[in-house]
């Protein structure tokens, strides 16, 4: 497995900064300079495994700060496998002190983003056949990290930042002056415009601006049915705001093709998985 990017390894050594800013107190006082260990990273609960990259790269850079040695990681899952109670994810073994060091923050970036995909996973069973879209609701500085873990989990991938695309929103709507003079403006970029509505007046509105997508906030199942009625392609609509594992199921029956889903980065739990040492020795 190759090095981390710049961009990740600078997260990381943030990270491990802010974990253990001045060393780890505990482990140094403890742990013998030559001990050397073996650990099992375990599953505890059932899931969807996303984040081997991002585990691997602390792994890798706490390694490297340390220079006592490599930390040797064997993966036995990878990003998108199934992970049940029980279930070695991978075992490690080299220095112990590295190896304890970079364990919490190891750990956590990997249940967060396996929680991430095991929702996203939920999701995307509960509105199949329709695609499961993430959004921008993601934490500051793992987007990147989070995305991944949607595709992991099945879902699909919406624009990353606002240099993206085009989605006029309600904001947008009152400051630049209504539907019409807001997708006059977008048009001039040259990219596909979507707009957001609420409702079926306004998205006949925005049809008749010449909107290319329409994101329809917060619906029932009869609004989306009377959306698609009046857009003629579901893939045209786009369906999200507030919806949730119960009602997604009514929202597809209803024709939803296409829904985005903000809690699956930003209300995920995280998996529940352990670093647990299996064999300790010398160097």
């Amino acid at each position: 497995m190759t090095g981390p990017s710049g961009e990740l390894r600078g997260l990381i050594e943030r990270a491990l900064a802010e974990d253990a800013p001045s060393g780890d107190l505990t482990t140094d006082l403890t742990i013998p300079q030559d001990a050397d260990c073996t650990a099992e990273l375990r599953a505890k609960v059932r899931g969807v495994l996303a984040g081997v990259a991002a585990a691997q790269a602390v792994f890798d850079v706490v390694a490297s700060q340390d220079g006592r040695g490599p930390i040797q990681v064997e993966w036995r899952a990878r990003d998108g496998d199934p992970v049940g109670p029980g279930d070695v994810v991978a075992v490690l073994s080299g220095p112990a002190r590295s190896i304890l060091r970079a364990e919490r923050v190891a750990v956590n970036l990997l249940a967060h983003l396996s929680g991430v995909a095991t929702l996203t996973s939920a999701f995307v069973r509960a509105a199949a056949p329709a695609r499961v879209l993430c959004t921008r609701k993601t934490t500051p500085g793992l987007r990147a990290l989070e995305r991944a873990a949607v595709s992991a989990g099945g879902g699909s991938l919406h624009r990353a930042s606002l240099s993206d695309a085009v989605l006029v929103k309600d904001n947008h709507l009152r400051v630049a002056g209504g539907v019409a003079e807001a997708v006059r403006r977008a048009k001039v970029g040259g990219v596909p415009v979507e707009v957001e509505v609420e409702s079926i007046a306004e998205l006949r509105e925005a049809l008749a601006a010449g909107s290319d997508q329409v994101l329809l906030d917060n619906p029932t199942p009869e609004l989306v049915r009377q959306a698609i009625d009046v857009i003629g392609d579901p893939e045209r609509l786009e369906v999200s705001g507030g919806i949730t594992l119960d009602s997604v199921p009514s929202l597809v029956a209803a024709g939803a093709r296409v829904i985005s889903v903000g809690r699956i980065t930003h209300s995920a739990p995280s998996l529940d998985l352990s670093l647990e040492v299996t064999r300790a020795g010398q160097l």
